[in-house]
């Protein structure tokens, strides 16, 4: 039975207003410059603060800043705790709000309180991660390495198959859903998808571990966790967290448009997560759990890419 919190700033109405800025900009060419308006994804702290403990005793406590792209503040909170291992389900939490002081010229709130259940124990090792989060990586700053989260033992369960065809449309059909990288091309997007292909959320950050965050805290507070039939596609590449955020989630299949790192691919191996690379030009590498790809019967498997990054060097990070 879900506990019924209180949860305000969900999927805000104008969230969508604040990602993005209009500056003037100087346009140089090869001869000639002049003056012009761009779009700029913003940028803005975030803090996290925690309320927990026995109701007469409770404790509040803030617990990092990240930088991150306004808009589903809550659902980045609730998609950290959830990573971290504060939390394991919506009944973990009585309630969270995006709240502080409307700051800057855009007015944005960049304050997320969150009220965890009074029974819930807390690791207080857990909550040794005061420090700076920037937007390009999720685990920077750790207090020592025994604070990673705990989820290599995690072995997630076969059964979840889904056809070369289905993963070679997902690029497209996440350029579709990504309206801010459309308006100023600097943000990264997670998202979510069946074992169809059908889209079912994406979510667009400039760090692409908030991107995760948000999509997997949004999934957290709707009790739809485990994503055991789900799979992820990122834009960029695909790092150790997002291969950690995703295991804790449950997702079988994670894909990035780019490359994996070694340790990311390490980690999948381990946990029996299927891990694509490359995905892009209808090709893509696999680098653990090939099972999951289905193959036609007497044909050559046509989803295994080229290790060699694409011609034009980039790596879509």
């Amino acid at each position: 039975m879900s506990r019924p919190g209180r949860f305000e700033g969900i999927g805000a109405p104008g969230d969508r207003e604040q990602n993005a800025v209009e500056v003037t900009v100087q346009r140089v060419g090869d001869d000639r410059a002049s003056r012009g308006r761009d779009l700029l994804a913003v940028e803005e702290p975030l803090e996290i603060r925690l309320v927990y403990g026995p109701a007469r005793k409770r404790v509040r406590r803030s617990i990092t800043v990240t930088m991150r792209t306004p808009g589903r503040d809550v659902e980045l909170a609730v998609g950290f705790l959830f990573a971290e291992g504060v939390v394991r389900c919506r009944e973990d939490i009585e309630g969270a709000v995006s709240c502080g002081p409307p700051a800057g010229p855009l007015g944005v709130r960049n304050l997320v309180r969150v009220e965890l259940a009074s029974e819930l124990a807390i690791d207080e090792k857990r909550l040794e991660r005061n420090f700076l989060t920037t937007s390009s990586c999720g685990l920077c700053g750790k207090a020592s390495l025994d604070t990673l989260p705990a989820v290599s033992r995690i072995r997630l369960p076969d059964g979840f198959v889904v056809s070369p065809s289905s993963v070679h449309h997902l690029p497209d059909r996440l350029r579709e859903a990504q309206p801010v990288f459309d308006r100023t091309g600097g943000l990264h997007a997670a998202a979510l998808f069946d074992g169809s292909g059908r889209l079912l959320d994406v979510q667009e950050d400039v760090g692409r571990h908030n991107a995760l965050d948000k999509l997997i805290g949004g999934q957290l507070l709707a009790g739809a966790l485990p994503l055991s039939n789900r799979l992820v596609l990122v834009s960029g590449r695909a790092g150790y967290e997002l291969v950690q955020k995703a295991l804790a989630a449950g997702v079988p299949l994670l894909a990035a448009v780019g490359a994996p790192t070694s340790l990311a691919a390490d980690l999948a191996r381990e946990a029996n997560m299927t891990l694509l690379g490359f995905v892009r030009e209808r090709r893509f590498n696999v680098y653990s759990g090939g099972h999951r790809i289905r193959r036609r019967v007497g044909r050559p498997p046509r989803w295994q890419g080229s290790r060699t990054p694409p011609a034009d060097g980039t790596d879509g990070s």
